[in-house]
């Protein structure tokens, strides 16, 4: 169980800082043995790649919750013609799962909102990686806005210095590289920001290896370029615009994690669903950014966009792993959806063809994965049954 210290209304843990040894590792030795280690990739010369601009669905008739208010239309089970005589079973199965909040929004309105323990509607919770995608969006809006621009190279933005890998090694990471998993730096030392740790394995843009440490200066970039505090700049873009709550805290004196309610986090996949527009007003305009972020953006790992995992690609990678697998990362997912995964199975799924959003907070379901888990198929499959 995590260890907890206490804000109100706020549910933390003391995450610990990832050295020299990765612990991930042995985590994902479970997964391995779920599915099966299909074939190893060796590492291929690879750098940004021409996504073919894709027209995305949007909505129809997609409702928006008002903004500093606990009003939200709800839509019922029954209304949908979902099967209701399966409810219990996904909600017994949350429960096994050690979920503390729940929710499904059909086209903006509440279908589903349960929540667990003493979990309730106004309890923060974290996000951990899947707050990646809050990132991701933001660096978009900062590129739109003339601040930067994410082929710059990252020393552009944080200084020659930054890492330790060679002067012209360092030299060929951009942004796009931090966005994708690309940076071609030593993941074991997955948490740690500076240079001494970030060292050099192979050349930027031809190793996808899942990296908290270029990721997490993706923010400083944004700072710097905007010179303004991230959290400033975060919140005026995107947080308050849509009506979210929620901080960002370091739990280890290194990441840098969100934390909100989960209407929240529901918030922000609706705006997802909806192409980054919010209730007529566009927050982030820029098609290829957009379409690369939820669409394979590197050859080197089909399932993984702008820090968005992706389904219904013909091969995966996940963290720790210089491994491809064959199929679908979430076989009973549809096959559109896009997902934001963190530790512990925090959950944000997005399904145009659905127009559904699905949020999933609590403590690990049992294998403590830093992203995808066989987690996600079983709770498919639930929701299969219940939305036929």
């Amino acid at each position: 169980m995590p260890e907890y210290f206490s804000i109100p209304n706020v549910k933390l843990f003391k995450y610990a800082a990832v050295q020299t040894e990765n612990p991930i590792m042995k985590n994902y030795f479970s997964l391995l043995f779920l599915i099966g280690i299909v074939g190893l990739s060796c590492s291929s010369d690879s750098d940004t790649m021409d996504t073919p601009l894709t027209e995305i669905p949007v909505p129809t008739n997609l409702y928006f919750p008002p903004a500093q208010s606990a009003d939200w239309e709800t839509v019922s089970p029954s209304q949908l013609d979902w099967n209701t005589d399966t409810e219990s079973n996904l909600r017994n199965f949350l429960d096994e799962k050690n979920t503390k909040a729940f929710i499904i929004v059909k086209n903006g309105r509440i279908a589903v909102e349960w929540y667990f323990d003493d979990h309730t509607q106004n309890t923060s919770w974290y996000w951990a990686s899947a707050g990646k995608t809050l990132t991701a969006f933001t660096v978009g809006i900062a590129q739109e806005e003339n601040f930067l621009d994410i082929n710059d190279k990252t020393s552009d933005y944080l200084g020659q210095g930054w890492t330790s890998t060679p002067a012209e090694k360092e030299n060929l990471i951009t942004v796009w590289h931090q966005l994708t998993m690309t940076s071609g730096m030593n993941d074991s030392q997955f948490d740690c920001v500076t240079p001494e740790c970030l060292t050099y394995v192979a050349d930027a843009g031809s190793r996808w290896a899942y990296h908290n440490g270029p990721y997490t200066l993706l923010q400083k970039v944004v700072s710097n370029a905007t010179e303004m505090e991230w959290n400033e700049y975060f919140n005026a873009k995107i947080r308050d615009k849509i009506g979210m709550d929620g901080f960002w805290l370091s739990t280890n004196n290194l990441n840098n994690v969100y934390f909100s309610t989960a209407r929240s986090m529901a918030r922000f996949g609706i705006l997802n669903l909806n192409n980054g527009v919010w209730n007529g007003e566009s927050l982030l305009a820029d098609a290829m950014f957009k379409n690369s972020m939820r669409n394979t953006s590197q050859s080197l790992n089909e399932a993984y966009g702008y820090l968005w995992w992706l389904n219904g690609k013909d091969s995966y990678r996940v963290p720790a792993f210089q491994t491809e697998f064959q199929g679908n990362l979430v076989p009973n997912a549809p096959s559109d959806a896009f997902f934001g995964l963190g530790r512990d199975d925090q959950k944000l799924y997005v399904v145009p063809s659905l127009e559904l959003v699905v949020v999933r907070m609590g403590e690990d379901s049992g294998e403590a994965l830093l992203g995808p888990s066989s987690f996600d198929n079983e709770l498919w499959e639930f929701l299969n049954n219940y939305m036929q």
